[in-house]
């Protein structure tokens, strides 16, 4: 497997922890912008808007530093993952949106999202082996 050569786990340890702490900065932002984010959210008709800012932004920070740091990487890889599948089609739906601008905008974050929620199958997929470089708590 290309995780056990050097170059491989070494390119793995940086994927994951661009991958790990953009996340929790993601994560880090729903409390900075906490009364924006929980406006929008109440606009898109999420029950418990501010709630559900903070909660998401927890299952980002968690998440991410579980799969920087590789600890619990399944439940921090599913976390993510659970995220972008609830959030991406009822915060991003382009398809609604009549203005082009908002439209072309709203497309862009839902691909965006559907990207991320990609590679947090694909580190599920491999949860279960240790990674390189990582603490590996709970495999």
């Amino acid at each position: 497997m290309a995780l056990e050569t050097t170059v491989g786990g070494l390119a793995f340890l940086v994927g994951r922890l661009v991958f790990g702490v953009l996340l929790g900065f993601m994560g880090l932002n729903h409390f900075t912008g906490l009364d924006g984010m929980s406006g929008y959210a109440a606009a898109k008709g999420i029950p418990a808007p501010r709630l559900a800012v903070i909660g998401s932004g927890l299952m980002l920070i968690l998440g991410g530093l579980a799969i920087a740091l590789g600890v619990y990487p399944l439940v921090g890889a599913a976390a993510i993952a659970l995220f972008f599948l609830g959030v991406t089609p009822v915060m991003h739906d382009f398809w609604t949106v009549g203005d082009s601008e908002q439209h072309q905008s709203e497309m862009t974050d839902f691909l965006k999202n559907a990207t991320l929620f990609g590679a947090a199958l694909v580190l599920v997929a491999i949860s279960g082996t240790a990674w390189p470089y990582a603490l590996n708590i709970g495999l």
